[in-house]
């Protein structure tokens, strides 16, 4: 069922205008979304997406303007009424109840019932499974979800928004932890849902999967619509130049001075793959790309040298000596930094502001006698917020009021005072933009070109190719393969090639 643009639209958002304090969000924003159509809501971090998202939603009230539904003007005070209307919103940032299972996290607040108080649990079940089904997953539902990685618990999201029988389901940066694999199926779901006549608002930061996947690009900047592409007009240069108001410099690589190596993993054996020890090193100068399908150990790898998970065997150095690992604090002693995947729950204390957050890892240098440099603090924290370019009025400014890349920004920021040597970056540039995305990459050359040395795990392949000099490809625990820049297997093929167990 395709889209008819002259047809009444399901969901039509009429000069809304958004403030947080004095921080104003949207202005005067409008868009409209009809049913058989993806439509795909574009912009820079901080341009206002996931804000006008939320006002369809029922999560924030906007300030000025109004929210129409099948052509009636409609106050939506809550989610739960937004649901009511058949509109379901998967978040950026994962919602889910780890302590309980899969089916539960899907039903969560409208369980099937039998005997009055008492919830069906065999319907429970058969429902989720149907829908893991949907979108190719053969998991249990009775599997509790903080048993599932990222990209796992991402599909739970999906799949929870699905169970609403929506009509109108709004899917804020729903790839940026899926696998290829996993993103191939979301998008033949995605296309399936359209053909039955519902609307997918389709928020994303990847210029390949927009112009795949959208009938229609809504692009906001600085809280205000910028301009609208059909289908035949989107391209990646046309979206940019929206988006930025600027033609963007294309990132380009510089060639490493790679030194002395910095950092040496012998052995390493994780709780996950016991039987498979991992070695590789990591030279001054150098971006060490880590690549591979979700659950291949990338992240397991980093947790471990960065004495989050336990280590079973093996040894790491740093500059040629041994260190013992065995929490954060020795791997901080040791010059080492970890960026991690998941910024809500591991990286950032949302409710806290931008200087705290910068200032938590390295707290015992910002102290005298007992009390806090608050004066040093604040230097330190605007110093990161203008290298990083961090878009807010204050750096007592609370992390949650940030956009997600913003959020993310932060993340790193708190880093910076303590200059360490060796970078572990997993998911740096998840959920950035694409202008963000490329300071993110000056940021990671101007560390490298200061001696420093990175690690970066990151699923996009694309950004794999652009940032690093090698790559570390990982296969089911164990390293298939390292392939240098000047290797001829140094492409998306070869690196999903040993990704995938091939030679």
């Amino acid at each position: 069922m395709a889209a008819d643009p002259d047809s009444q639209p399901l969901l039509e958002a009429r000069a809304i205008s958004k403030r947080f304090g004095g921080v104003r969000a949207l202005e005067g924003v409008s868009a409209s979304f009809h049913a058989g159509e993806i439509v795909a809501v574009m912009g820079e971090n901080g341009a206002g997406k996931s804000t006008l998202m939320k006002c369809l939603a029922g999560v924030h009230q906007p300030n000025e303007g109004e929210v129409a539904v099948d052509g009636e003007v409609i106050q939506i005070p809550d989610v739960r009424a937004a649901e009511n209307l058949g509109i379901a919103f998967i978040h950026q940032e994962l919602n889910l109840a780890e302590n309980l299972n899969i089916g539960a996290n899907v039903y969560l607040g409208r369980e099937p019932r039998i005997l009055g108080p008492f919830f069906n649990q065999r319907e429970i079940r058969v429902r989720t499974r149907k829908l893991l089904g949907d979108l190719e997953l053969d998991i249990d539902p009775d599997t509790p979800v903080r048993d599932l990685s990222i990209g796992h618990r991402q599909m739970v999201e999906i799949a929870k928004a699905l169970s609403q029988k929506a009509r109108i389901l709004i899917m804020d940066e729903p790839t940026s932890s899926l696998s290829l694999h996993e993103t191939r199926v979301l998008f033949r779901l995605v296309k399936k849902l359209r053909e039955e006549g519902m609307c997918i608002v389709f928020i994303s930061h990847r210029m390949a999967e927009v112009e795949e996947i959208a009938d229609r690009v809504i692009v906001l900047k600085d809280g205000r619509n910028s301009g609208e592409l059909g289908r035949e007009e989107i391209n990646r240069d046309r979206i940019v130049s929206l988006m930025v108001g600027r033609e963007l410099v294309a990132h380009e690589k510089t060639v490493a001075k790679t030194g002395e190596v910095l950092l040496e993993v012998r052995g390493l054996r994780v709780a996950r793959f016991p039987d498979v020890p991992i070695s590789f090193e990591l030279r001054a100068g150098e971006v060490v790309g880590m690549a591979g399908l979700v659950g291949a150990g990338r992240t397991e790898v980093a947790r471990a040298v960065f004495g989050i998970d336990r280590v079973l065997d093996g040894e790491v150095r740093v500059r040629g000596e041994k260190v013992s690992i065995k929490h954060p604090q020795d791997a901080i002693r040791a010059g080492l930094a970890l960026v991690p995947e998941d910024r809500k729950a591991q990286g950032a204390i949302l409710n806290l502001a931008i200087r705290d957050n910068v200032a938590m890892v390295g707290l015992n240098r910002w102290q005298q006698a007992g009390f806090v440099k608050d004066r040093e603090i604040d230097q330190r924290a605007e110093e990161a917020r203008e290298s990083l370019r961090i878009q807010t009025p204050s750096t007592r400014q609370q992390v949650s009021m940030l956009s997600g890349g913003n959020q993310q920004k932060v993340v790193l920021a708190k880093w910076m005072p303590l200059r360490p040597r060796i970078f572990l970056l997993d998911e740096p540039t998840r959920g950035i933009d694409v202008g963000s995305k490329s300071e993110i990459y000056e940021v990671i050359d101007q560390m490298t070109a200061e001696g420093a040395a990175v690690l970066a795990i990151s699923s996009e392949l694309e950004e794999v190719l652009r940032i690093s000099d090698r790559v570390i490809v990982m296969h089911e625990g164990r390293i298939a393969g390292q392939v240098a820049r000047d290797d001829p297997r140094f492409s998306e093929e070869g690196i999903m090639q040993l990704a995938t167990g091939g030679e």
